[in-house]
């Protein structure tokens, strides 16, 4: 087995206000995701809350990935699909 890795994985853990509505946001945003070298988005909801939502990708690039987690457009893009709070956000090797 390779010990090297060629990909880091993202994950985003948030509430959202209405799933339905959060996912069309989300999966509008995915060209600005691909550009940030961030791909194969996988989501999750909670068996209890429907609206707990966990998010795992992988990161080509970390830099760019952080560029864009950081950002205006990504928090902009959140709030209109109706994130709840602060998400937490982590990147793993």
């Amino acid at each position: 087995m390779n010990s090297q890795h060629t990909t880091e994985n993202l994950t985003i853990h948030h509430k959202v206000t209405d799933y339905t509505a959060w996912r069309k946001g989300y999966d509008a945003h995915e060209q600005n995701r691909r550009s940030a070298g961030i791909t194969n988005g996988r989501v999750f909801r909670s068996a209890e809350d429907p609206n707990d939502v966990l998010v795992l990708q992988d990161v080509t690039d970390v830099a760019k990935a952080r560029t864009f987690v950081a950002s205006e457009d990504l928090k902009a893009a959140m709030q209109k699909s109706g994130v709840i709070g602060s998400p937490s956000i982590r990147f793993a090797a």
